[in-house]
C-alpha cells in the first residue's frame, strides 16, 4: 500500500507513543545523572555522556516527527497534501520510529539504543503500538520507496520536490533567491572552490542591494524587518548555490544581533546601516587555539589604556578576516575573574587586506588556514600584540558582559546553520538526481535501480524533515520565545542530514563523484563542516541534554 488512507491519524497515535518512550528515556537518564540533594551532577553527566547525548538525539527525533505532522496537517487544510507529501511523511515516520525502537545513529559509529538510556523492555513494547507497527511495516514496502522516487524524478524539471508549506509572500522570496542562486552563484561556485578564491566583491554588493545583510534588522536601522523564517528561506537558497555565499548572511546576522541586543544607541547608529548595506563586512573573532567551544578559558587580553584598549593574544578559525572591516572580538578585560565573567565584547575596527598584505593593521598579524571546503571567505589564524581598539567600541559600554552578549546570538546562529545545512542537503539531492537520470549503465538510467532510487527518496525525506525543524525553531524565535533547545536540535539533525545527503549523492556518482571536476566533490567537503562549527555535534548534544535534564520533572 503506497499511501495509508488514515495516515495523519496513524502519525498522531505514533507521535504520542514516541513522546511516551521519550518520557521513559528521560526518567532513565535522569536517574543516572541527578543527585537527590543537589540536582544535576555534572560529573555524573560526563560519565554518562553517551546516554545523555542519546537522550538529546531522541528528543530531536520526537520534535522532528511533531513538526512533520504539523506540516502535513497545514498542507491538508490548504488542500496541498498530495501524494509526494504523503509519502515523505510516511517514510519519515516509518524510519524514525524504527530507529527510536532499534537504535539512533549519533554518528557513523555510535548507535544509541533504548537500553543505553535505561528504558525498560516493557516500555519499548508499549511503544510498539498498532500505529507504530503499521507505519514501520508500510514504510518497509519497496513500492513506497519506488513510488516516491518516481514522483521526484517525474517532477524534477519543475522543482517538484514536495510542498514546503510556505505562505505566498515567502514563496516569492524563495523564488527570487532561487533564481539568483541559479543564475549568479551555481555557474561559478565550483570554479571559486577549485581555485580557492574569494567570492567576488560584486556578489557581496549584489547581496547588499537585495537586502540579504539586513533581512531581519528593524527598518529603523535600515533593514527590511523580516522574519527569521524569511532569513532561513534566503539562506537555504543561497547555500544551495554555494555554502560560502549562504554563510555571508550568517556573518552579518551574528554581528547585527550582537549590536542590536547589546550595543548602545550610538553603536547601533554607527554600525548597523553599513552592515545592512554591505559597506561594512564583519567577522566573528571568538575562538582561540586549544580552547574550541570552551569560551570560558579564553586568554586573549584587553587592557584599558586611556581612551583605548590594547588587545594581546591569539585567535583561530576566523572566517573572512582579511576582508573584514570590523571584528566582533571577545577578550578578557578582567584577568582576575576566571571563566565567563571576565569577558568583554569589542567592535574592533581594522583595515581590509591590501594587494601586498592580508593584515595591514598595526599590532595585528595573521595567516591563512588551508581547508578542504567552506571556501570563498577563507579561514585565518590571528595574532594580536597591543592592537588598539577605541574604548567607545566596547559593546554596550560596560565590561564583563561579553559572554552574555554572545549567548544572546547563539539561537539565531544555530538556526542559520540549520538553514545552511538544508541548502547543502538540497544541493546534494539535486546533483544526485540529475546524475542518476543522465548516467546509463546496463542499458538504462541508474535512477531506475532500487538502491539508487531509495537513496534519492530518503534524501528528499530527510531534507524536508530538517527544513521543517529549522523553520519551527525560527518561528519560535520570531515569537520571542526562548528557543536555544529548538535551535540546537535543528542544527544537530540538519548537519547530520546534510552530510548523509552529500555522501549518498557522491555514492550515486560512483568514481566520478571522487573526481574534483564534479560539483558533488565540493558539496561533500562543504557538508562536513556543518557538524563542527557553531558548536560541534558532541557539544550541541551536551547543551541539549543539559536543558532537557535540568527541566525534567
Amino acid at each position: 500500500m503506497a499511501v495509508l488512507d488514515d495516515l495523519l491519524e496513524l502519525c498522531d497515535g505514533a507521535l504520542k507513543a514516541a513522546e511516551t518512550l521519550y518520557g521513559a528515556a528521560r526518567r532513565g537518564v535522569r536517574a543516572k545523572v541527578f543527585d537527590p540533594e543537589h540536582g544535576l551532577d555534572l560529573e555524573r553527566l560526563d560519565r554518562n555522556q553517551n546516554a545523555a547525548h542519546g537522550l538529546a538525539w531522541m528528543a530531536t527525533y520526537v520534535e522532528a516527527l511533531r513538526q512533520m505532522l504539523r506540516w502535513a496537517r497545514a498542507l491538508q487544510e490548504a488542500g496541498r497534501f498530495g501524494q509526494t507529501e504523503q509519502l515523505i511523511l510516511q517514510l519519515a515516520y516509518a524510519e524514525y520510529l524504527a530507529q527510536l525502537a532499534g537504535g539512533i545513529p549519533m554518528s557513523q559509529v555510535e548507535i544509541v539504543r533504548p537500553h543505553d538510556l535505561d528504558i525498560a523492555e516493557e516500555d519499548v513494547e508499549h511503544f510498539r503500538t498498532r500505529e507504530v507497527r503499521r507505519l514501520i511495516l508500510a514504510g518497509s514496502a519497496d513500492i513506497v520507496w519506488a513510488r516516491l522516487a518516481y514522483l521526484l524524478e517525474e517532477n524534477a524539471d519543475s522543482g517538484g520536490f514536495g510542498q514546503t508549506g510556505l505562505d505566498e509572500d515567502l514563496v516569492m522570496v524563495r523564488d527570487q533567491f532561487r533564481r539568483y542562486a541559479d543564475e549568479r552563484i551555481k555557474p561559478h561556485a565550483h570554479g571559486w572552490h577549485l581555485r580557492d578564491e574569494f567570492i567576488p566583491m560584486e556578489v557581496l554588493e549584489e547581496l547588499g542591494e537585495l537586502g540579504v545583510f539586513g533581512l531581519t534588522v528593524p527598518e529603523e536601522h535600515g533593514g527590511l524587518g523580516m522574519s527569521k523564517v524569511a532569513m532561513c528561506v534566503v539562506t537555504e537558497e543561497l547555500s544551495r548555490g554555494y555554502l560560502g555565499v549562504g554563510s555571508l548572511g550568517t556573518r552579518t546576522e551574528i554581528a547585527a544581533e550582537l549590536i542590536l541586543s547589546g550595543g548602545t544607541d550610538e553603536q547601533k547608529a554607527r554600525w548597523l546601516p553599513g552592515i545592512v548595506s554591505g559597506a561594512i563586512i564583519p567577522t566573528a573573532v571568538f575562538t582561540e587555539p586549544g580552547t574550541g567551544s570552551d569560551l570560558g578559558s579564553l586568554k586573549t587580553r584587553a587592557e584599558k589604556d586611556g581612551d583605548v584598549y590594547r588587545i594581546t593574544g591569539n585567535k583561530t578559525w576566523i572566517t573572512h578576516a582579511a576582508r573584514a572591516d570590523v571584528m566582533t572580538l571577545l577578550a578578557r578585560t578582567d584577568p582576575d575573574e576566571k571563566g565567563y565573567r571576565g569577558l568583554s565584547m569589542f567592535l574592533a575596527e581594522k583595515p581590509r587586506a591590501t594587494e601586498n598584505e592580508a593584515f595591514p593593521a598595526k599590532g595585528m598579524s595573521g595567516g591563512e588556514i588551508g581547508v578542504l571546503g567552506y571556501r570563498g571567505m577563507k579561514e585565518y589564524e590571528l595574532g594580536f600584540d597591543g592592537f588598539e581598539v577605541r574604548a567607545d567600541n566596547l559593546l554596550g559600554g560596560k565590561e564583563g558582559q561579553g559572554f552574555k552578549q554572545l549567548m544572546a546570538t547563539f539561537e539565531s546562529a544555530r538556526i542559520q546553520t540549520g538553514a545552511r545545512a538544508v541548502g547543502v542537503a538540497q544541493a546534494a539531492f539535486e546533483l544526485g538526481l540529475a546524475y542518476a537520470r543522465e548516467r546509463n549503465q546496463f542499458g538504462r538510467a541508474i535512477v531506475g535501480f532500487p538502491r539508487v532510487a531509495n537513496k534519492l527518496a530518503w534524501m528528499a525525506v530527510e531534507t524536508m524533515v530538517a527544513r521543517q525543524l529549522v523553520w519551527f525553531s525560527a518561528r519560535e524565535k520570531d515569537a520571542g520565545r526562548r528557543c536555544d533547545l529548538e535551535a540546537g536540535m535543528a542544527k544537530l539533525l540538519g548537519a547530520r542530514i546534510a552530510w548523509a545527503a552529500a555522501d549518498n549523492a557522491l555514492q550515486i556518482h560512483g568514481g566520478n563523484g571522487y573526481a574534483m571536476e564534479y560539483e558533488i566533490s565540493r558539496v561533500l567537503c562543504d557538508a562536513r563542516i556543518l557538524n563542527i562549527f557553531e558548536g560541534a555535534a558532541e557539544i550541541q548534544a551536551q547543551v541539549i541534554a543539559r536543558r532537557l535534564l535540568a527541566d525534567a520533572n
